[in-house]
Order: structure tokens, then sequence, then C-alpha cells
């Protein structure tokens, strides 16, 4: 690489960083993402080897690709996700009394208390919801099994469970909260 193509990345880098960070971070939800994609825009910029005319509106589309990409990867929702954060940021994990192995009656309880709340709240989520959150989360089956049995697209399948699992996510902070207030 010559001279001059290292100061014209040099000089790009340091024109562009700035904005294209901030508009990364707009569209992402941590500042790490917002880096990570910062870095394989120019990661690609400077790997590039096909003249760019607007380098402005390039590094933007690059970058709004990058995000969209980030986005369609992004792992589903997990019963494990269903922790919900204090207002101490300490989690409280549900995943913790089932793996207690004293048999206590508290721990009984609790467990019974934890099932319960999980299936009254599976009972007020529409069909659709319901179902792709058990068939996948409790029957533990594959995302692309569901999908080519029930003809619906995967994208549908992880929206569905995504909203199965916001709102069990709060069903289940809603009990967490009223377990660790009385």
């Amino acid at each position: 690489m010559s001279a001059s193509e290292k100061s014209n990345i040099t000089r790009v880098i340091n024109e562009y960083s700035r904005r294209l960070r901030g508009f990364i971070r707009k569209r992402v939800s941590n500042e790490e993402d917002a880096e990570d994609i910062l870095q394989d825009v120019f990661y690609q910029f400077i790997g590039n080897t096909q003249p760019i005319e607007q380098v402005t509106a390039w590094l933007f589309t690059v970058a709004r690709n990058k995000i969209t990409d980030r986005k369609r990867k992004k792992k589903p929702d997990l019963l494990e996700d269903l922790g919900v954060q204090g207002d101490d940021d300490l989690v409280f994990d549900w995943t913790d009394i089932f793996f207690d192995e004293s048999e206590n009656p508290e721990t009984s309880y609790l467990r019974n208390l934890f099932w319960e709340t999980l299936n009254k709240a599976l009972d007020e989520l529409p069909a659709e919801q319901r179902e792709v959150f058990v068939l996948n989360e409790i029957e533990g089956i594959p995302f692309k099994t569901i999908a080519a049995e029930k003809n619906v697209a995967l994208t549908t399948l992880l929206s569905r469970k995504r909203y199965a699992v916001l709102h069990l996510r709060e069903r289940l902070r809603v009990l967490k909260d009223e377990l660790l207030n009385y």
C-alpha cells in the first residue's frame, strides 16, 4: 500500500469516525455493538479494491447493511433470558431454583410458584406466540423444524417468540418483585 493510499485511509477514518459512530449508535442497543460495526465498516473500506465515487454514501450504506446483518443474526430470546434485573443491578435468575439440589419446602414452593405463574402467563398469550414458545423453548424443537411443519416464515416465528418472552419476562418480574418485597 502506497503512502498516499495510507494517508487517504487515515483521512477518511478521522473525518467520518464520529459521524458514523453516532449514526450506528442510534440504531443498535449497546456501545460494544456500535464499535464492532464501525470497525467492520472501516475494515471493509480498507479492503475495498473498487473505486468509490461518493465516500460518504458508501460508508453510510455499508454501516446500514452491517446494522441490518447484526439484527438478523441476533440470537432469539431464551428461557434463561427471563432473569429479571433489579434496581441494584443484581439479576434474579429463576434457573437458580431449578438447579438447587436441596429439597426443602422453600425451594419446592418457589418452583411450583414459578411454573404456576409461567403457565398462567402462557395462557394469556395469543395462541401463535404460546405455541412457538412452548415448541422451541420447552420442547426443544428447532425453529427451522417448526417453520417447516407449520409452513411459517422463520422470521415470523422469531418475532412471535420474542413477544412471548417479553410478556413472560414482565410477568416473572412482577412475581419476583412480590417475592422480594413481601
